[in-house]
């Protein structure tokens, strides 16, 4: 274990030895000893460094499986799961100058992270809202939203899904009824057509993901996803989008800032 210093098992804790050994692990990982694609030390070589048996060590690497923190590849080992962590600025994602440069926000942020943004799985539907949807959009359940549904990759990694409402009002006649939507996204679209924005209202949970989200994201056992539902308002307080996101919790960290006064 020369190439990674481990420590021994305590003789005289109560914890079990497979959750000792997954403690060890998971520090190392936590502390950069073990980097993003790394290979974990094979079954065999902790078998030998902590004296036991197969499967213990094997219980040890399905706590950090579980966790999220490794995954396992057939006929090759476990490997500690890479991150395309973005930082995700709330108070600058969706500044003008963004749609300006005619970028979107995903876009913005994950090259500025080093990433290579693509979209794909865009579905566009006309239907009636849901009771949710057509409260945060103030409109009857009878009239028409259009619903743009698409799924956000980082170097080919998805990482993230979305459902945009739009009120079909404001949507028909313009390119955010096709799958390119343009330059800056739909909301260069509704300000194009006079809808100018004002501000955003974003609520956000964790949660585990359904099991489509779990297919369609790629997640690893253990992985949460955040929930984020944000309303966008044009100036005037007019409700004009609502998006439903879902985003894998290993690819994001978020970011507020916040007044003092």
């Amino acid at each position: 274990m020369s190439e990674l210093p481990l420590p021994h098992l305590d003789p005289i804790s109560d914890r079990a030895v497979f959750r000792q050994i997954a403690d060890h692990i998971r520090h190392a990982i936590e502390t950069g000893a073990l980097s993003a694609g790394d290979k974990v030390p094979s079954e065999a070589k902790l078998m030998q460094h902590y004296g036991v048996a197969r499967m213990t060590i094997r219980h040890a690497l399905q706590i950090l499986q579980g966790e999220g923190l490794t995954v396992a590849e057939h006929g090759r080992g476990v490997f500690v799961r890479t991150r395309p962590l973005v930082r995700r600025l709330a108070s600058d994602r969706f500044a003008r100058r963004h749609r300006d440069l005619g970028k979107a926000a995903f876009i913005v942020e994950t090259e500025g992270a080093g990433g290579t943004p693509t979209v794909d799985s865009i579905a566009i539907t006309e239907a009636n809202p849901s009771p949710d949807v057509a409260a945060r959009l103030a409109l009857d359940l009878r009239e028409l939203v259009v619903a743009r549904t698409r799924r956000y990759l980082i170097n080919g990694q998805p990482v993230e899904m979305a459902t945009s409402y739009i009120p079909h009002a404001l949507a028909v006649g313009t390119r955010v009824m096709q799958p390119d939507s343009g330059p800056g996204g739909i909301y260069a679209r509704l300000e194009e057509k006079g809808h100018r924005l004002e501000r955003f209202e974003e609520e956000v949970r964790a949660r585990m993901p359904y099991r489509d989200e779990v297919r369609a994201l790629e997640l690893a056992p253990g992985v949460p996803v955040f929930h984020l539902i944000r309303t966008a308002y044009a100036v005037g307080g007019r409700a004009i989008e609502v998006c439903d996101t879902v985003m894998s919790t290993d690819a994001y960290v978020l970011t507020y800032e916040l007044p003092a006064s």
